[in-house]
């Protein structure tokens, strides 16, 4: 039994499937190339190892690549910034996401390593998003980023470990909890805090999970021992 993703309360389902393809913006005085800007499709979108059909990254120096095959960001998160934000354009999708939920699927509640299937396509969560400067080129607004990052709602992304087909509606079965337990929103905090929790900090070097680039982050703010 997977624990607290099974409960009825939390029946989950892919609310929307967002893609966008590169396009050239103008933002303070530069030519920016993004894909940034997501838009949901109808019908059933093949999913690969790299991306879903129709969609793709621009920058694949920070974008793109096995582990952050496709974003997920939770319909739940939307309220807050309708709040925030009563004046943005907030139909799925705006925050860049390929996937969004409904029903449980919060970075407090998901763990790094937790596997998922959606239709016939088997996921894995990786690592959160963190967002660039490009989130403030979609909404306009060059506070976006830490606004973002302060409001601890950064959903995450998933690899693909079996391609398939998924379409708006589909349920989403939890088919394994990562034994490690380390949450989304704790790789986060680990991130933006400081080091004074060394022994999570040590566990999420060795969380096999996470991609090494993470785990070398985070090996690097473990404290030495005095020589």
């Amino acid at each position: 039994m997977v624990p607290a993703l099974t409960h009825a309360a939390f029946k989950m389902k892919l609310l929307s499937v967002n893609v966008g393809l590169p396009r050239e913006v103008e933002w303070n005085g530069r030519t920016i190339r993004t894909s940034i800007f997501k838009a949901p499709v109808s019908g059933r979108v093949h999913v690969r190892k790299l991306n879903l059909d129709g969609d793709q990254q621009s920058d694949l120096t920070v974008h793109g690549g096995v582990d952050k095959a496709v974003y997920v960001y939770p319909s739940e998160h939307y309220a807050f910034w309708r709040e925030e934000l009563p004046n943005a354009d907030l139909s799925w999708g705006a925050f860049g996401e390929n996937f969004t939920t409904e029903g449980g699927l919060d970075d407090k509640a998901v763990h790094i390593g937790d596997r998922f299937r959606i239709g016939a396509t088997e996921f894995v969560v990786t690592q959160p998003r963190m967002p660039c400067f490009k989130l403030g080129i979609r909404f306009g607004r060059a506070d976006m980023v830490k606004r973002f990052m302060h409001s601890g709602r950064n959903g995450f992304y998933f690899a693909v470990v079996k391609e398939g087909e998924v379409a708006a509606g589909d349920s989403i079965e939890p088919l394994a909890r990562d034994e490690d337990g380390v949450t989304v929103a704790e790789i986060v905090e680990l991130y933006t805090a400081d080091a004074t929790k060394q022994d999570l900090l040590q566990r999420v070097s060795e969380l096999a999970s996470l991609p090494e680039s993470w785990r070398a982050y985070f090996r690097k703010r473990l404290w030495k021992p005095d020589a």
